[in-house]
């Protein structure tokens, strides 16, 4: 079987003038994280919750710039933010919507609710709507296993899902962050 490559050493990132990883996050890496950790490498991960939280994302350029502050190589930052996926190396949708795929969910109907989410969207597990909105992805468990299928759209659990009701839940998401 052949293995699949990319040329990461050959790629080109985009960059923007100002950085994103800014003398305000320093100084709080500085005065607040450091001191609690044995090396600089172990505070890769509060530095990457710093940017995704100031940005919603990672971007690849913030991950050279927090490697460099930490004095580490780019490439321990990218492996500890690709390993996790609590961090987005890719900007995501304003509403992030979290279906629970858990074997209690899959049997009471997660396939189907999926399905149905991604036919009123328009887009696939993993991907984002045209307009930015909504970026669909799959969960390992919500915990709500009494109340499968199961899913989470920003922090709002909705529980017992059906596929018809997709559309009302998806088409009551306000943009101001409250549905």
């Amino acid at each position: 079987m052949a293995w699949i490559t990319k040329q990461s050493g050959t790629m080109r990132i985009a960059r923007r003038e100002e950085p994103y990883f800014t003398p305000a996050m320093k100084r709080e890496m500085t005065s607040k994280v450091l001191p609690r950790y044995e090396t600089r490498l172990a505070c890769t991960m509060p530095g990457l919750h710093l940017i995704q939280h100031e940005y919603g994302w990672v971007p690849a350029q913030a991950m050279e710039e927090l490697a460099e502050f930490l004095g580490v190589s780019p490439a321990e930052v990218l492996d500890c933010a690709s390993f996790y996926e609590e961090y987005w190396l890719k900007p995501k949708g304003k509403h992030l919507i979290g279906v629970c795929r858990s074997i209690a969910c899959e049997f009471c109907g997660q396939p189907e609710v999926t399905e149905a989410i991604k036919a009123k969207l328009a887009i696939d597990v993993g991907e984002t709507t045209e307009d930015g909105r909504f970026t669909l992805i799959e969960l390992e468990c919500l915990g709500a296993c009494g109340g499968g299928p199961a899913m989470l759209v920003d922090e709002t659990l909705h529980e017992n899902v059906k596929p018809g009701v997709v559309g009302a839940i998806l088409d009551s998401v306000k943009d101001d962050g409250h549905h």
